[in-house]
């Protein structure tokens, strides 16, 4: 597989070079993983970003009634786990697990702090994707957040 290629199809890098995107997937490591495969779990230090080459993956999270319910179901060419290059060990907030035979990009937090070091320009660009991605994300749930978070008297 074209670690760079596959990349480049990928929302979270986009803008990049040529050179950016080979930049980035000499840290790549490529993943297959069966049907049912948990990649990781809800409260378990993240360590890692990942691209979906091919699959479906199935991200959850446990309600207030310990019940696991399914935020999206994600496919080909779409990431998860991306705060994890920011935020090193810090909790998972869902759960990851393969819906079908997953092949999968990982970017691991201390290869991507190793490569800060050599390549800071790339990394830094992936920096800000992996930022405008979550406030994308925040904004498109910000209905959702609102209800979980203030009272109804206030949404």
């Amino acid at each position: 597989m074209n670690h760079a290629a596959l990349l480049a199809r990928c929302p979270l890098f986009k803008g990049f070079t040529g050179t950016g995107l080979q930049i980035l997937a000499s840290i790549a490591r490529e993943r297959t993983l069966p049907e049912g495969t948990p990649i990781f779990r809800e409260d378990m230090p993240g360590d890692a970003l990942y691209v979906l080459a091919s699959g479906d993956v199935r991200i959850a999270m446990t309600g207030a009634d310990g019940r696991e319910q399914t935020l999206a179901v994600l496919g080909e060419n779409e990431f998860f786990g991306e705060l994890a290059l920011l935020t090193p060990s810090a909790e998972r907030l869902v759960s990851a697990n393969a819906q079908s035979e997953v092949v999968l990009l990982e970017f691991q937090q201390k290869d991507f702090a190793r490569l800060q070091t050599q390549k800071p320009q790339a990394c830094l660009k992936l920096i800000l994707n992996i930022a405008g991605e979550f406030g994308r994300k925040l904004a498109d749930n910000r209905p959702l957040l609102r209800s979980m978070l203030l009272p109804a008297s206030r949404r």
